[in-house]
């Protein structure tokens, strides 16, 4: 059974995208970040993670980082996943799963809810209908 295969990298984005105009920088270094990963890891489908975006998108468009330190995981279907050095790095199928299991729980408090209130609100129906008294119909007051 094979194993997944972590690496932390320094990648230099600088060298890339100096070869663009001021307003494509960041793209290029995101472009260059990819083709980085793919080099390195033997493995066209990369998943970039949320932290690492964010933090190459961080000073705009025009003024990307020099250079990122990512942690790298490669796991045995092929995919390598991608995150900022120090963050929590998601895998595929765990995250699905997460994702899963909070939607299937957040279903079943809101039927719960549903559920109880309704009971709750049948037995105070039958509470106030038994309380009540059938009060006289009142008299309407003539004008003169």
């Amino acid at each position: 059974m094979a194993q997944n295969i972590e690496r932390t990298y320094n990648i230099p984005l600088r060298q890339e995208y100096m070869k663009v105009a001021n307003y494509r920088r960041t793209e290029k270094a995101a472009r260059a970040l990819r083709a980085f990963i793919v080099k390195h890891m033997k493995s066209e489908d990369v998943k970039i993670g949320k932290f690492l975006n964010e933090f190459v998108w961080m000073h705009g468009m025009k003024n990307p980082p020099h250079h990122v330190k990512v942690n790298l995981v490669k796991i045995p279907e092929g995919t390598v996943y991608v995150e900022l050095f120090g963050k929590p790095l998601k895998i595929g199928k765990e995250e699905k799963k997460e994702k899963e299991k909070t939607a299937k729980e957040d279903k079943k408090e809101t039927a719960e809810k549903k559920v109880a209130e309704k009971k709750e609100s049948k037995t105070i129906d039958a509470e106030v209908v038994a309380e009540k008294p059938k009060a006289a119909p009142k008299k309407e007051k003539k004008k003169e």
